[in-house]
């Protein structure tokens, strides 16, 4: 008897650290861990590129690295998704598809503390899914009439980069393709080549069987378009701001490479295009939080059509710095 209440006792004295500051570091190696203990290995490599690959996990203390990817870096010494490679998440890629997930805003997901005790896989919601997963991590907490409240974010680039390309492959019909218009596309970028984006993506949508649309869901969900759209500038791990706010309303995405910044719209029109999304950048002068950092800005206005599945309308215009 005396031992089956002193059993019972420790299991109600059980206390949950997930998100208890002093404990934040207990699964990660930390800044101090990799300049002392890890110091010999980090001779040729850049500081700032492994912060970016591998840290920023993060349960409301001190962020920590991934130990599997740093071990891994210090081997082979090259950046690369080493934890991502080990396995593709097929049930998170099959279950985002199965919602119709935004994929613009996974980055950005709010949640309370129901994240933490949530277990039930066939009802979890995506952020909970995503942040005990590892594929989400907190970005800060706040504590409103007595009830806690996280901003959730990606970790770093491995995570951002990897899961949106395996979202890519899933959400197209040809992955190899896919491949081949992610590496165009980052030669088109570095030339300012709209032209030839709009040829990409035009081609891209057109290219796509008719069955296929009709034998995936997620092809008639209304952010489809955009969200792969996304998805391929994602992929190349890109700095990507998706629904970015300002005092004139919120964008669609605002894309920073190579000292340009590139402001979309996107627009579902019925069949032909109307050019409303190019009007609503300038109308709303999206442009202007960025004029103070003095370089090239273009306005991107993307139209797709519902009938046609394809992109129909593809404007650009740049402002003078």
């Amino acid at each position: 008897m005396n031992c089956d209440w002193d059993r019972l006792k420790a299991a109600a004295n059980l206390r949950d650290i997930t998100v208890s500051p002093e404990y934040s570091a207990l699964c990660g190696y930390t800044e101090t861990d990799l300049e002392t203990i890890f110091a010999p290995e980090l001779f040729d490599l850049d500081r700032d590129e492994i912060r970016r690959w591998y840290n920023g996990y993060n349960w409301t203390g001190e962020t920590v690295y991934n130990p599997f990817d740093v071990l891994l870096l210090f081997q082979e010494r090259q950046f690369r998704p080493w934890w991502f490679e080990t396995a593709t998440p097929t049930f998170l890629v099959d279950l985002l598809s199965q919602r119709h997930t935004w994929l613009p805003q996974l980055g950005q997901l709010e949640t309370d503390a129901a994240l933490l005790s949530a277990f039930d896989v066939d009802h979890i919601a995506t952020e909970a899914l995503l942040f005990q997963t590892g594929y989400l991590t907190i970005a800060h907490e706040e504590v409103i009439s007595g009830s806690y409240f996280y901003q959730l974010r990606y970790p770093n680039r491995e995570v951002y980069q990897s899961l949106n390309s395996a979202l890519l492959d899933a959400w197209v019909p040809d992955a190899l393709a896919a491949v081949r218009h992610r590496k165009s596309l980052y030669g088109l970028l570095c030339a300012n080549d709209f032209a030839g984006m709009e040829q990409l993506f035009t081609a891209f949508f057109a290219s796509i069987p008719s069955d296929w649309y009709r034998n995936n869901p997620i092809a008639h969900y209304e952010g489809y378009y955009a969200s792969v759209f996304y998805a391929y500038f994602a992929a190349l791990g890109l700095d990507l701001t998706p629904e970015d706010s300002s005092n004139h309303g919120r964008l669609d995405l605002a894309l920073k490479f190579n000292q340009n910044i590139y402001l979309f719209e996107f627009k579902v029109v019925e069949i032909t295009p109307k050019g409303r999304a190019l009007q609503q950048l300038k109308d709303r002068d999206y442009a202007a939080k960025y004029r103070t950092l003095k370089q090239p800005i273009h306005l991107i206005g993307v139209e797709f059509s519902r009938d046609k599945r394809r992109v129909v309308g593809f404007e650009v215009e740049t402002l003078a710095v």
